[in-house]
């Protein structure tokens, strides 16, 4: 591991999929597997509307349940990109959904929220025949889908009809204030025009403040971990602490806040079920933990 750590502190605080993936690829491609996986389960009429389900394995009683939501700059990525985290999640005892979401720029701000709701509601309705607790799901997901997870939870706009009870969320490095991605692309080294932002949020950019989550948390508090890499771009690391602290002194809740040491924005996804459990063993605790 040691090896790695000098790679990815050599790579700096870099978004490159081809370097973490590639990095990963020999220790994934002998890692231990999980149990049963169905795929490509309809959650909804578009095409991107699909799930992955990995049953757990080891377990009798009703399996707590992730749903784990991909990243990709809202622009891409696929729930096969992580296929090793459903895996981890399901060799340990839970039972875990792997969801596609529609993607930016066909589909924007808010469809990211609204699919991760519609998964949630079909994953309440479902799991039970699969061997999960529908009364321990939670939602989990890595930079925009972190993004589309925190939108969905804190909103309550968002939230399915019959409420949100869930039994946690985990973010990990995601987007939550567009606003501020915009009025400081100079310092935060984002260019210009933004692929990634004008994509999913357009481009009146005088809506991005309706569109930032921070500003937008009307829910109730539930249990909730914030986490970003040591080596995020600064955004990232900003973000995390901002939500953290707007949650903590506006809205009551008591978040986890946590740093993920010596990895970057995606080495520390590609890192899950590889022995490297910086994020996945954190996230493992938090999913796992009784809820009462």
């Amino acid at each position: 591991m040691r090896k790695l750590e000098k790679a990815i502190r050599a790579a700096g605080p870099v978004i490159d999929p081809a370097f973490a993936k590639n990095l990963y690829a020999p220790l994934l491609a002998s890692a231990p597997r999980g149990g049963e996986i169905l795929r490509d389960i309809a959650y909804g009429d578009d095409e991107r509307h699909r799930l992955d389900v990995y049953l757990p394995l080891g377990t009798k009683a009703p399996a707590p349940v992730v749903i784990f939501l991909h990243g990709g700059g809202f622009i891409r990525g696929d729930k096969a990109d992580r296929e090793a985290v459903g895996h981890f999640f399901s060799r340990h005892g839970v039972l875990a959904v792997l969801p596609n979401y529609r993607l930016g720029p066909r589909h924007r701000w808010p469809a990211g929220a609204q699919d991760v709701s519609s998964v949630l509601a079909w994953t309440r309705a479902h799991v039970a025949a699969h061997g999960g607790n529908p009364d321990h799901i939670v939602l989990a997901g890595e930079s925009a889908g972190a993004a589309h997870v925190a939108a969905a939870t804190l909103v309550r706009r968002f939230q399915p009809a019959e409420g949100l009870k869930i039994a946690g969320a985990f973010l990990a490095s995601g987007v939550y204030n567009a606003e501020l991605e915009l009025l400081a692309r100079t310092q935060l080294n984002i260019a210009t025009p933004d692929p990634r932002n004008e994509a999913y949020f357009g481009t009146d950019f005088a809506a991005y403040r309706a569109m930032s989550t921070v500003a937008l948390v009307d829910a109730a508090p539930f249990p909730l971990a914030i986490s970003y890499a040591e080596l995020d771009p600064v955004q990232m690391q900003a973000q995390a602490g901002e939500l953290f602290a707007t949650l903590v002194t506006r809205h009551g809740f008591q978040p986890q806040i946590s740093v993920v040491r010596n990895h970057n924005h995606l080495t520390q996804v590609y890192a899950i079920n590889s022995g490297d459990d910086a994020l996945a063993g954190p996230m493992l605790a938090f999913v796992r933990a009784p809820r009462g």
